[in-house]
Order: structure tokens, then sequence, then C-alpha cells
């Protein structure tokens, strides 16, 4: 507002219009454009940081109810998510991973700066368990977020904060982790864990089999208690992209459909089929 006088202009007062009465009112919003929008944020957001601002006024969004898993392969090196919510496009908000390094799921009232900031975290050495704490300690929203957390070393961690919806919860093991907020009940969770841990065992198909069959599992145990809308499968894998480009070998969604899940199998089929060598062949870690 270098070209505008500040003390000129004045707000609900009765001369209001007075203030502009030796500029145009083009030339007049033209140079002080920048400086009202600038007012226009709210007092409070002002008090703080940009970044703490905008993260303190993501729990007014929709909450990104869904049940997800979050897995790693220890026989590849694969690392994944799947997840499935009564939530449009719920694959691009919820799953982040990075091959050699982890995976990430964040959900419920979703701080989506998990997953970038976690990835981080985990590439700089970090468990999966460090990570949770470290995102957790400074966001203000923390009793409203739930995350999932696989790392590259078997290390699984998961947070579900107390202001979540009902049923909320999670579960932890060697190489996965399972969580789920607005579910019919803990059987949800039980019964992804048990599918992955069984799938695990038996060490038959790859990882994507592994999540997607997880996913099923919670579907038929109850799953999201508002229904179903989306589902999304993302398995990482170094040089496993497109012409070897990037590390993205999985990433199916589906962003609006009945039957999200049964729709997520028949694309991964489709996958498989196109990359059969990717799929019968794998890496040895």
């Amino acid at each position: 507002m270098a070209s505008a006088d500040l003390e000129s202009i004045h707000f609900g007062g009765e001369d209001s219009i007075d203030c502009v009465n030796r500029i145009t009112q083009r030339t007049f919003l033209k140079q002080t454009s920048q400086g009202l929008a600038g007012l226009a944020v709210a007092p409070a957001a002002l008090a703080r940081p940009l970044g703490q601002a905008e993260r303190s006024a993501q729990p007014t969004a929709k909450p990104v109810a869904t049940f997800s898993i979050v897995g790693f392969d220890p026989r590849t090196g694969d690392l994944g998510v799947a997840v499935q919510s009564k939530f449009f496009a719920v694959g691009s908000v919820v799953p982040w991973a990075k091959a050699g390094v982890g995976a990430i799921a964040t959900q419920s009232y979703a701080n989506v700066s998990y997953g970038p900031d976690g990835l981080e975290l985990l590439a700089k050495g970090k468990s999966a368990r460090e990570t949770v704490e470290t995102l957790t300690l400074t966001d203000g929203n923390k009793q409203r977020r739930q995350l999932g957390i696989v790392d590259a070393k078997d290390n699984s961690a998961s947070f579900t904060g107390s202001g979540c919806h009902d049923w909320a919860g999670h579960i932890e093991k060697p190489n996965f982790c399972a969580q789920g907020n607005i579910l019919t009940g803990k059987e949800v969770v039980d019964a992804m864990a048990t599918s992955f841990g069984q799938s695990q065992k038996k060490a038959k198909g790859g990882l994507c089999d592994w999540l997607a069959d997880a996913l099923t599992a919670g579907q038929d145990a109850g799953g999201d208690s508002r229904g179903r809308q989306s589902a999304a499968l993302l398995v990482v894998r170094k040089n496993g992209g497109y012409a070897g480009g990037n590390d993205r070998f999985i990433d199916l969604r589906v962003d609006d459909h009945k039957t999200p899940i049964i729709e997520l199998h028949r694309l991964l089929g489709i996958h498989k089929k196109i990359h059969t060598r990717a799929h019968e062949n794998p890496p040895k870690r």
C-alpha cells in the first residue's frame, strides 16, 4: 500500500466515502487491493504463523472417516497404503509413501502435512514411533487426527486422537498397522489386522494383495458406519513406476463407486495383466 494513504481509509464511519475523494475508485481499488486482502484475514490468524493458522483451520472441514492399513513387505522392500471411506476421492488425501523410506496414512480431520513431513522425518532416520510423536507434538488439533506409519525397518506406529468420532482406534504390529474412525466397531481393524497377518505368514502374492485383501476383510466386518464411496491402493517400489522413472509401482484410485473395494480389486487385476513381469518377478531385499 505504498501509493495509498492508510490514514485516509476509514471503515464504517460517516466519512468512509470521503477517504477516496482525491483518486478515482478504480485507481483506489487497484492500489489497495493487496492491502485490503491482507486486512481480510481474521485477527486470530494474524496472531500466529501462517502455517499454524492453516493447520488449525483444518478441523472445520469434513472428517475423512475411513479405515486404512499401512504395510511393508520385508521380502521385497515394497511399502504401501490401502484405504476405503464414505468420502469422495479418499486417495487424494490419505495415502503417502516413498520407496526405501516408509508409508503413511493421515485421516480423520486429516492433516495432509503429515504425509510429506512424515516421509522427510523417516528419510532422516526417525523411526515410525518417533515420527508419529514429532508430527503430533506441535499440532494443536492432534486430538482430532488419526495417523498410521510404517518405516522400512519393520516398525509401525499409529495415533488416534481422543477427539476422533466413534468408533475409532488402531492396531500396531511388525510391518503393518491398521486404523479407522467412524467405524461400526473394533472388529473392523481386528479383521484387517488378522487378514494382513495371515497373508504375510503365507507369503503368497505381493504387498498389493495383502493390503487389498485386508480392506475386504475390514468391509466384511462392518467397515465405515456411514457406508462406502471411495478406495485407493498405493504401493511404492524403487524404480517401480512408469519406465522406471519414479517409485509409484501401483497407484489406483476409485473416487466414487457403490462398491469401491470390489472395483479396486478389479483395477488391481488389470494392473497385474499389464505389468505381469513386475508382479511375478518382484525385487529381493
